[in-house]
């Protein structure tokens, strides 16, 4: 999205799940926020996609905006559904996985 479309939201009324749309067989993202602050992301993950493990450098709050997934973080693992949100702290191992088509917002904090 570029800056011009990010901006052209700023102001309104949003649903964030209807800001991205599902894909079949490919997770897609859609930056809606991105300053040196943080970003924030939404993402939707078909059936069966998933993010494999990783760290980020800052912590990481992720909502569930639709549907359902496991996160694992650190060797645990959370079942998340539509309204929970989780938080990644800095350099912790996490991954995701799509039990149903789901769709998150990643809200990164940096500093």
């Amino acid at each position: 999205m570029s800056e011009k479309t990010r901006n052209d939201i700023k102001g309104k009324a949003l649903r964030l799940k209807d800001l991205v749309e599902y894909q079949e067989g490919t997770v897609a993202s859609r930056m809606i926020i991105n300053n040196t602050a943080g970003s924030i992301t939404l993402f939707s993950f078909d059936a069966d996609e998933g993010l494999s493990e990783h760290t980020a450098p800052y912590d990481a709050v992720v909502t569930i905006l639709d549907g359902e997934c496991e996160v694992w973080l650190s060797g645990e693992t959370h079942h998340l559904h539509e309204g929970d949100t989780i938080i990644f702290p800095a350099n912790a191992p996490h991954a995701l996985s799509a039990v149903t088509r789901f769709k998150m917002a990643l809200t990164m904090i940096r500093g």
